[in-house]
């Protein structure tokens, strides 16, 4: 049985035969995430020589991971040369744009200064780096992702938020009437009319002071 090819092969077949580099790795997958002595990998490499087809395959296929970074800290979007590249990277793949090397540089820094700002690649990751900052409420979207607006009151129920003075205020609400109050929305029958019924009962006690009166007997006295 021939033994499989190293990753320095690998690495010199992948700017001429692409589909060979495909086929080596459907036969040997732990290829995809070796590297060199130098920290170099095949996804540096495909994104390098601009080979998408075999960038794609081995993030998406073999989970290969698109920040993987070499011995000087670099990773892949470091070393791409087409702005094609760069936001398949980028856009696609989740590359991590702010990722700095040993010379604490960021790709688009880097390769500014080697190849001059004019570089596609460049141009690119400012246009990119440009956008998040001229919106960056759209760039916070994640952030507001599972936060849902409180559930709508009952028919009949209305809160009015203002505010008063603090001798008009009285004395703080009873935690006990809060505590049913919050039980009852966080529910997951809220909607139902078993539940909006008691709501509506909580708060016409608590407005006619007769809920008041009634949590106090069911809380514990304080013995000093």
């Amino acid at each position: 049985m021939a033994s499989p090819p190293t990753i320095d092969l690998l690495l010199n077949l992948i700017d001429t035969r692409p589909n060979s580099i495909l086929a080596s790795l459907a036969q040997h997958p732990q290829l995809a995430s070796a590297s060199d002595a130098h920290g170099y990998s095949l996804v540096h490499a495909a994104a390098s020589y601009n080979q998408l087809e075999v960038l794609r395959e081995l993030v998406q296929k073999y989970n290969v991971d698109v920040n993987k970074l070499d011995e000087d800290g670099e990773s892949p979007l470091f070393a791409a040369e087409q702005g094609d590249v760069a936001r398949c990277l980028v856009e696609e793949l989740g590359a991590d744009r702010g990722i700095r090397n040993a010379e604490g540089k960021t790709a688009e820094e880097k390769i500014a200064e080697e190849e001059g700002e004019a570089h596609e690649v460049c141009q690119y990751l400012r246009s990119v780096r440009g956008a998040r900052q001229a919106h960056p409420v759209s760039a916070g979207v994640a952030e507001t992702e599972g936060v849902h607006p409180p559930p709508p009151l009952p028919n009949g129920v209305q809160i009015n938020v203002g505010t008063m003075a603090e001798d008009a205020a009285g004395e703080a609400p009873d935690p006990e009437i809060r505590r049913r109050i919050e039980e009852l929305a966080s529910r997951e029958d809220f909607q139902t009319d078993e539940v909006q019924q008691q709501l509506r009962e909580l708060i016409s006690d608590v407005v006619t002071g007769m809920g008041t009166e009634d949590a106090s007997r069911g809380v514990r006295r304080r013995v000093e």
